[in-house]
């Protein structure tokens, strides 16, 4: 690949997401790759939380996010894709 080529930045990666009594994200269990291992991180403090319904006149977006403090004090947005019932990480 060429380097003058462009790439997408802050592409969400999927993760199994542990939901509490109150239908939010108690606990993240991501994948790494490289490592073959499942990483389960809990959830210390929840953020804002917002739904996004787009695009419906060409492939449809339903979504809601949950801003998120994972532990250790990492700082990220999760989103549960509302068709799929996945749930995907990313960056803020």
């Amino acid at each position: 690949m060429r380097n003058d080529r462009l790439r997408a930045l802050n592409v969400p990666h999927q993760v199994a997401v542990e939901l509490g009594d109150e239908g939010l994200p108690v606990a993240v269990n991501s994948e790494a790759t490289h490592l073959r291992a499942t990483h389960r991180q809990t959830v210390e403090s929840v953020g804002e939380i917002w739904r996004i319904d787009d695009e419906w006149w060409r492939a449809p977006i339903h979504r809601r996010y949950v801003e998120a403090i994972l532990e250790g004090g990492k700082h990220v947005v999760l989103f549960e894709d509302l068709m799929t019932g996945e749930w995907w990480m990313q960056k803020p």
